[in-house]
């Protein structure tokens, strides 16, 4: 995938790559570009935040090296994620 991702089918990705928890995105209307997302569990217990730029979530690989490196930290912390991989 080499296109650039519009806003929507990165935040599908992103919600795709924190299975079984559920990840929440907003904007805020401030014109930055900025997205902030957070995984939660089925409590609504926040297990992970993050902040990324629009340069971020509409590459490919930036957004996919990005939602790795979170889905790595959410390991190490001992959460357990379905296999994920991005798509083509």
């Amino acid at each position: 995938m080499n296109t650039p991702l519009r806003f929507n089918e990165a935040l599908l990705i992103a919600d795709r790559a924190f299975r079984p928890f559920q990840c929440v995105a907003w904007a805020p209307q401030d014109g930055t570009g900025v997205v902030s997302i957070s995984v939660i569990d089925r409590t609504n217990t926040r297990l992970l935040g993050r902040q990324l730029s629009s340069a971020t979530y509409s590459d490919p690989q930036q957004l996919e090296d990005a939602l790795q490196r979170s889905r790595d930290e959410l390991s190490s912390q001992g959460f357990d994620l379905a296999p994920w991989s991005m798509p083509e």
